[in-house]
Formats: C-alpha cells, sequence, structure tokens
C-alpha cells in the first residue's frame, strides 16, 4: 500500500540528483502524496514513484482530485537534464529512484543516508545500507579504474618564485580586480600551456577512435560539505589569471549553496585536484573519464634540496600527473609534467606564455 502525506503547492518533494550536484524539485499543486516507489528501490527512467493527488485533505473518506505523477525524469540530451528522483524528510518517507545511466545516481537529500544500522556480532559491528549516492561514486570510480590503463608519474616543483611574486603583487592585484591571486590560477594556466605543447593529453578515446579537444575547459576540484566537485573553467587559454580566480569563487559560492548546475560540470578536457589543502604529501589521482588526464596538487612543505651545489631549504610540492596510458605515451606525459614544473618555477615566462 502507498505511503501518503499531505504537501501544499511549492512544498520541496524530492531531490534530482548526481553524484555531484543535487536540484530540488517542488509540488507544482497541492494535495496528498502518495509514494508508490520504497527507499532504496533500482527502477529505470520514466519509472512513475510518486503521485499527488491534487485538492485531497487526506481525510478519510474524502475523493482525490486530479492526480498528477511524479516519476524518475525521461533520458535526455541535453547536459542539465535531471537524473532521478529521491522523496525528502520531512514531506514524507524517504524514496529514491535509480538511473539508467552509470553517471547519474539518485539518493534521499539527507546528507549521505544510508538506512537503519544494524548490530551485528555483539555489538562489535554495525551494518547499514549504502545510500544510493555513495554507491553511484563506487561505480563510477571502479569503472574509471577498469576502463583505462591509468599509470601515475611524479616530480615536484619548487614554489619558491610563485611565493615570492603573490607576496610582491597581491595587494595592488586585490585592488585592481577584488580578489586574491591564488596558487590555483598558476596551475591552470600552467595546465594550459603544456596542454598546448603535449597536445595527445587533450584528448579521449571513443571505441575505437581518438577524440582531439581544440579547447581548454579545466576541471577544478573543489571540497564541498556534501564532498568534492568538478566544476570547469571554459576557455581558460582566453582568461587572465583575474578571470580564472573569480571563477573559482563563484564555483565555490554555487557549491556552497547548492546551486551548481550540471552543465557546469561537464565538458571538461582536463583535471586539477587539490589534495594539499587538507595536508595530502603525495597521491595518484584517479581519472575523471572520459579526460586522458588529471593533475594531482598537494600540501607545500619546506624540505632540503640541492641547489648549485649547496644544499638550501625550499618550500617545495610534489605534483602527480595520472594518464590514460592507452593514450598518452610515457616520454608524453613526463615531457607534460616537466612542462608544468618549469611553467610554475618562472611564473614570469608564464605569464608572458613563453
Amino acid at each position: 500500500m502507498a505511503d501518503k502525506s499531505q504537501v501544499n503547492k511549492g512544498d520541496t518533494l524530492a531531490t534530482l540528483e548526481t553524484d555531484k550536484v543535487s536540484n530540488e524539485l517542488e509540488a507544482e499543486e497541492g494535495g496528498v502524496l502518495n509514494i508508490l516507489i520504497p527507499e532504496g528501490e533500482e527502477v529505470d527512467i520514466g519509472t512513475v514513484i510518486a503521485t499527488i493527488s491534487v485538492g485531497a485533505s487526506g481525510a478519510p473518506g474524502q475523493a482525490p482530485a486530479q492526480a498528477q505523477a511524479a516519476s524518475a525524469p525521461q533520458a535526455k540530451s541535453t547536459p542539465a537534464a535531471p537524473p532521478a528522483v529521491s522523496i525528502p524528510a520531512p514531506v514524507a518517507p524517504n524514496v529514491s529512484a535509480a538511473s539508467s545511466r552509470p553517471d547519474l545516481s539518485v539518493s534521499p537529500s539527507k546528507p549521505e543516508p544510508a538506512g537503519q544500522s544494524q548490530s551485528e556480532d555483539n555489538g562489535r559491528t554495525t551494518r547499514r545500507k549504502m545510500s544510493m549516492l555513495r554507491r553511484k561514486v563506487a561505480s563510477h570510480l571502479v569503472n574509471a579504474q577498469q576502463t583505462a590503463a591509468i599509470l601515475t608519474t611524479f616530480n615536484e616543483v619548487d614554489m619558491t618564485a610563485i611565493m615570492e611574486l603573490r607576496k610582491q603583487v597581491q595587494e595592488e592585484f586585490v585592488a585592481k580586480h577584488g580578489c586574491k591571486l591564488g596558487f590555483m590560477s598558476f596551475f591552470v594556466k600552467a595546465t594550459v600551456q603544456a596542454l598546448k605543447d603535449v597536445p595527445s593529453i587533450n584528448g579521449r578515446i571513443d571505441g575505437t577512435d581518438i577524440i582531439e579537444n581544440h579547447f581548454y575547459d579545466v576541471g577544478v576540484a573543489i571540497g564541498t560539505q556534501k564532498g568534492l566537485v568538478v566544476p570547469v573553467l571554459r576557455d581558460c587559454d582566453k582568461k587572465g589569471f583575474a578571470d580564472v580566480e573569480k571563477g573559482i569563487l563563484e564555483y565555490a559560492a554555487k557549491a556552497n549553496d547548492g546551486s551548481m548546475d550540471l552543465a557546469d560540470l561537464q565538458g571538461g578536457v582536463f583535471t586539477i585536484s587539490n589534495g594539499g589543502v587538507y595536508g595530502s604529501l603525495l597521491s595518484t589521482p584517479i581519472l575523471n573519464p572520459p579526460q586522458s588526464g588529471i593533475l594531482g596538487m598537494h600540501t607545500i612543505q619546506q624540505r632540503p634540496v640541492a641547489l648549485n651545489g649547496e644544499v638550501v631549504i625550499r618550500p617545495m610540492m610534489y605534483l602527480a600527473l595520472s594518464y590514460d596510458h592507452r593514450l598518452v605515451d610515457g616520454k608524453e606525459a613526463v615531457t607534460f609534467l616537466i612542462r608544468i614544473k618549469d611553467c610554475l618555477e618562472n611564473p614570469s615566462r608564464l605569464m608572458l606564455e613563453m
């Protein structure tokens, strides 16, 4: 028997959610919400998971008026097409539906809902069902590992020059552009330069074909309370440092207030992930399919290095480049990472695109 709950026009009925972004679905009319699919059930796109008996009050014996169906949305070719729905509390008990597309997922709107925990082994362990969101994230990561020949190469960069440059120009930069000059804009611009010099990484495999990109849309990972999102900065080759910094700030604001759109996350050719903000010293980032490369930034650490025959202390950062070895040869990957290192250690030449 279906679960029922009274809703009003404008009430939030569901969250249309992927593994990276979510949008709320509101009731177009008031009435009684009839939930047809219980929480955790997987259904195909287009399946009706709930209906609204318009105008009904839910009182015993009262006949419902017109019924409005709420179903998992149909697949569309537009990038902003919503994947599937879930009914959040307190409007009604949670209902979720799974998308037939592997990159889309459904989960109740509460953070990481995973069902009731069950105590096992005399309280030594607990068992709970994975949320639909976590299941889709896990599937996406495993798919990336299984469909690409991922290899990682490492290097390190001396951040002295960038840190000194930022210190020199920061005050004037803020006064002129209204934002700080951060590290990420240097990495984005260095990545663009490296992609120009090693174009094989700016491509992807499609079946037995190679798709070569001639644009530079770079995804930048941003941490949020809900998890990591990777919005895409468009045409980074045409953007200045201030434009890149402002773009990152705008995306961070959208990520925090939940206004990120699906279109913001799609179409990137390369990704930059900054584990350094969490203190990571070294990691092997996983590709974001169908992209062929991802750059991992890490924490800046004061370390002894040899410079001109002497041991000096320098602010050093390890860099990691994971790439699809099916498309990118080792020589190209190493050349790409060294190009990024050279650009970062000579920021004045980077600004001149040399």
